[in-house]
């Protein structure tokens, strides 16, 4: 009898699980993020223990940011100033379509890219899709975005926001959404259709932008040395430093202050090439979401309150190279990748604000 019932239980297992776990968005990354409660809060403590901004008032009126992807030993303390502050029901997440994603997924250009998991996995608990995920999928033009779940699961940068949102908001719910490469013309055009179908259903639940729902662009900014093919300045350290203030010079410049249109079509000029496909003299993985998130952004302020516009603050700056590996150990992380003048990657952490127009 205890056979049989054993046998039963197997089977039930072969077809039951199957089903349950294709309702989960698998982890693509269990070394650069945290995945255990116990360590995020022990990393959460120490990134309290540490900030140099902790003594400040949080932003007023935050409604999004940019935050990293990177591994959190490297990037964390660059997380934090932004997840600190976010305190919402729900996030939309603009997410990178990194070049190994691409080539597995036969490399879509001008779309945007969606799942169809009900959760995604935390370290807390499962995280819980947003319907906002459906309101827009059914309401957009069906020729600029794809469903695919693949991509979402080889696609690290949307996941690496979910150890930090779910700390400071257990019970969050999530709307993912991948960024392929666009021209300014076609992004500003995807970006409008996007944020009118936001903005309708931020009104039919009668949502407050910032308390209710806020919008992450995930992005790391330049990839320096050999491993990128990107070496314009050399490999010493006064490489480093040009390559370095050419990035902040960017985030200065086009991420700070009163955003608009002709802000974002800079930034696009800065970071890319001749066409969308290229890279300038800056790799930054983030030149797609960010400028396509910020867009969205500006459509959403116009159609729900036209009276307000949206200002940016760099909330911290840093790069592998200069602030090296998080002094916590037994953590159960790890970073998937060295540090050195040959090979870094610099991250940034953005706040921007809801203001009345002067």
């Amino acid at each position: 009898m205890k056979t049989i019932v054993t046998l039963i239980i197997m089977l039930l297992s072969v077809i039951v699980i199957p089903g349950i776990s294709q309702e989960i968005r698998p982890i693509r990354d269990d070394i650069g993020f945290c995945w255990d409660k116990v360590q995020m809060d022990r990393f959460i403590d120490y990134f309290r223990s540490t900030d140099p901004q902790k003594d400040e008032k949080p932003l007023s009126n935050l409604i999004a940011g940019i935050s990293p992807h990177d591994d959190i030993l490297y990037a964390g303390p660059t997380y934090y100033p932004l997840y600190k502050q976010i305190k919402t029901k729900e996030v939309v997440i603009f997410g990178v379509t990194h070049g190994t994603v691409r080539k597995e997924i036969g490399d879509p250009q001008e779309k945007l890219i969606f799942d169809s998991y009900k959760y995604w996995k935390g370290p807390y608990n499962l995280v819980e899709i947003s319907p906002l995920r459906e309101y827009i999928t059914s309401r957009l033009s069906t020729d600029t975005f794809i469903i695919n779940n693949k991509a979402h699961d080889l696609e690290h940068s949307i996941e690496a926001q979910i150890p930090f949102l779910q700390h400071f908001n257990p019970n969050i719910r999530i709307t993912p959404i991948m960024v392929t490469g666009m021209d300014f013309q076609k992004m500003d055009k995807i970006a409008s259709q996007l944020a009118s179908i936001i903005a309708a259903y931020i009104k039919e639940n009668k949502l407050q932008l910032g308390k209710d729902i806020f919008f992450i662009m995930s992005a790391d900014a330049n990839h320096y040395g050999k491993d990128f093919n990107n070496t314009l300045y050399g490999e010493d350290e006064k490489a480093h430093q040009i390559a370095i203030d050419r990035d902040k010079k960017i985030a200065d410049t086009c991420l700070t202050q009163v955003i608009n249109p002709e802000k974002i079509q800079t930034l696009t000029t800065e970071l890319w090439g001749q066409t969308y496909k290229d890279y300038k003299d800056t790799y930054w993985c983030g030149k797609y979401s960010i400028p396509f998130g910020m867009l969205s952004l500006l459509h959403i302020i116009k159609d729900i309150d036209n009276t307000n516009e949206l200002t940016g603050t760099l909330l911290a700056f840093n790069d592998t190279y200069s602030s090296g590996v998080v002094p916590l150990t037994k953590t159960g992380c790890g970073i998937t990748a060295v540090f050195s003048l040959k090979h870094w990657v610099s991250f940034l952490s953005t706040g921007f604000q809801l203001s009345k127009k002067q």
